[in-house]
């Protein structure tokens, strides 16, 4: 009997409460004050501030679903592994339990019959951390390892169930490997579980198979991250004297595993989606020549979905040219699966997607409303998109590898359309030339996302962290100038200056922008102090803290307040659901200018400041 996401979700936290764990919301797939990454990526994004030492309000064993994004995927979707959206089931200890407790309850949680997965322990195949001048060898990791498997009545030697690599695979820091990281980063080994496929060896990717070889007999399902050393002034490490553990496994290949099958599209978290891109473009997923192209519309169909479910619509910017980029890619394999296809037969995918994960991400009649008319007006501008390169292909007599991606790049027209109307003509692209301007275009982006990089909040640089607080000034100024209707949709913060997007239905007048922004000035001249503290939920609710309407949050919350130096948090000017980091006072903010405040939608506005 197959194992359902429902089941392994319910087996996964019943496992982790068990063992004294406590549930971390899932943050939105958009975060906030995080402008270094376009979406959540993983389950430890929210953590991080935790991992590097702060408090945690739900105490030092955590456990969540986190449901992410990889945009950097896209290409790679296609194959019976990779999908763009996907869910990691993650757990956390904070100071409390190390290696031991760690592997032994993982390894309990895939194989136990009963509590766990069921999973047959000889399928399952270890890494650890060879060692290198900098760090020595996992040697921990490895013993442990050598008993689990002892217990289980298998012999576990190096090379054959246990396996070493470098710091470029078995090893995590913000920075990368070792010899990157600046002096005070913390990092450490990781130890990732393989599970193995009835499937033979391909020659093709090296004459000898290991979980990490690409020929798809092995498949990671879970990475055992190990917090333990600190970079020193002189280039050595030591060890940390608070030591975290951060796991991570993706749902959908933890369901591949327990369901034997190495086609994650074979889950319950694609199999009734499939089944409508099956009845859209009238082909069979069984017929090997269409798996590539269904799989990837039905992933990025349902990667569209949860994107708008986050407010996001398509554009050329940032999350919403990704969006954008979703579903045209689907279109165009929908396209040359059926090229009869209405706009129409693509809503049943997307009632499969809301079906799905209904009552987990969806509410399935509500967000209908929401996602389907995205999706068709989207579709229907881009068939649009489509004629005007047919135009402009028709007034081209050769059309060259640069041509052709200019195309793509200007309209959006994929390769694919237009080496098909070349073949009609008798001509044919350059695939090298192609490759070599859409590898420009990957350098351009590269550089461009590096420095995005570097001014994120995520380095917590002392001007990004004045800015967060900053923000907390301007939400209540915004209530004190508008009224209770404001509402906090997003924020954006990097070194250059910070962006509060806010909805209100009392639309701001000529001189409220100036309004906001004294009041603003004149709590940070006033030098308050900003503090924390840990309350349950309710009770924060009822001091009237404010809290960001798109993220959920746990029983007890971190609540940041501002306010005089005597002052109790009822009195304080601002307080608000937030988990750092801030400055210590007001008075570090130095003064904020709001550059811009402007209307970007009904009732939706955006401000700039510095």
């Amino acid at each position: 009997m197959k194992i359902s996401h429902r089941d392994l979700r319910k087996k996964y936290s019943t496992f982790f409460e068990k063992n004294d764990h406590k549930e971390v919301p899932p943050i939105s797939l958009v975060p906030q004050n995080d402008p270094t990454t376009l979406f959540t990526g993983s389950g430890m994004q929210q953590l991080v501030p935790y991992l590097l030492g702060e408090e945690h309000p739900l105490g030092n064993r955590l456990y969540n679903v986190q449901p992410c994004i990889r945009a950097q995927d896209i290409e790679e979707v296609g194959d019976n592994r990779h999908d763009t959206f996907f869910e990691m089931m993650g757990n956390w200890s904070l100071g409390d339990y190390f290696k031991e407790e760690q592997l032994n309850n993982l390894f309990t949680f895939l194989t136990d019959k009963k509590i766990g997965l069921g999973l047959d322990p000889q399928r399952l195949y270890v890494t650890a951390f060879e060692g290198n001048s900098s760090v020595p060898q996992d040697k921990e990791s490895i013993a442990i390892w050598k008993d689990i498997f002892q217990k289980a009545g298998m012999k576990a030697e190096i090379g054959e169930r246990i396996f070493l690599y470098g710091a470029e695979k078995n090893w995590w820091s913000r920075a990368g490997v070792p010899e990157h990281m600046p002096p005070g980063e913390p990092g450490g080994p990781d130890s990732e579980v393989f599970y193995q496929f009835d499937v033979k060896h391909d020659p093709a990717y090296g004459e000898t198979c290991h979980p990490n070889c690409d020929c798809g007999r092995f498949m990671e399902i879970g990475n055992s991250v190990f917090m333990q050393y600190k970079k020193m002034q002189d280039g050595t490490f030591s060890e940390l004297p608070k030591m975290n553990v951060d796991f991570g496994g993706g749902l959908e290949r933890l369901l591949a595993a327990a369901n034997d099958d190495p086609d994650i599209f074979k889950t319950d978290v694609f199999s009734s989606i499939i089944q409508g891109v099956e009845l859209a473009s009238g082909v069979s997923y069984e017929d090997d020549m269409n798996k590539t192209p269904i799989r990837i519309i039905a992933d990025h169909l349902k990667t569209a979905s949860f994107i708008i479910k986050d407010g996001i619509t398509p554009s050329n910017k940032e999350q919403g040219y990704i969006l954008r980029r979703l579903l045209r890619r689907a279109l165009v394999k929908v396209r040359k699966l059926n090229n009869g296809f209405s706009i129409e037969s693509i809503i049943p995918i997307i009632e499969q997607v809301l079906e799905t994960y209904e009552g987990i991400y969806f509410n399935s009649e509500e967000d209908r409303n929401i996602i389907i008319p995205v999706v068709t007006e989207e579709i229907s501008k881009f068939q649009r998109t489509l004629e005007r390169g047919l135009r402009e292909i028709e007034k081209v007599k050769e059309v060259d590898a640069k041509q052709a991606f200019d195309l793509y790049q200007s309209y959006g027209f994929p390769l694919e359309i237009t080496q098909e109307i070349l073949e009609e003509r008798g001509q044919k692209i350059d695939r090298e030339a192609w490759r070599s301007e859409v590898e420009k275009h990957r350098e351009k982006s590269r550089t461009s996302a590096e420095q995005r990089f570097k001014g994120g909040l995520a380095d917590h640089s002392e001007q990004t962290i004045k800015y967060h607080t900053a923000t907390h000034l301007i939400h209540q100024a915004l209530f004190d100038v508008l009224g209770n209707s404001v509402r906090q949709e997003g924020s954006n913060i990097t070194a250059e200056r910070l962006r509060f997007d806010f909805y209100t239905v009392n639309p701001p007048k000529n001189d409220d922008k100036e309004k906001i922004e004294e009041i603003v000035n004149q709590q940070i001249n006033k030098s308050l102090p900003v503090k924390n503290v840990v309350l349950p939920k309710s009770e924060a609710e009822k001091i009237g803290a404010r809290s960001f309407f798109k993220e959920k949050y746990p029983d007890q919350v971190n609540i940041y307040f501002i306010g005089e130096d005597n002052a109790d948090i009822n009195d304080a000017y601002s307080k608000e659901f937030c988990g750092g980091p801030h400055v210590k006072n007001t008075k570090e903010i130095g003064h904020i200018s709001i550059e811009k405040l402007k209307k970007i939608g009904n009732n939706m506005f955006r401000i700039y400041a510095k």
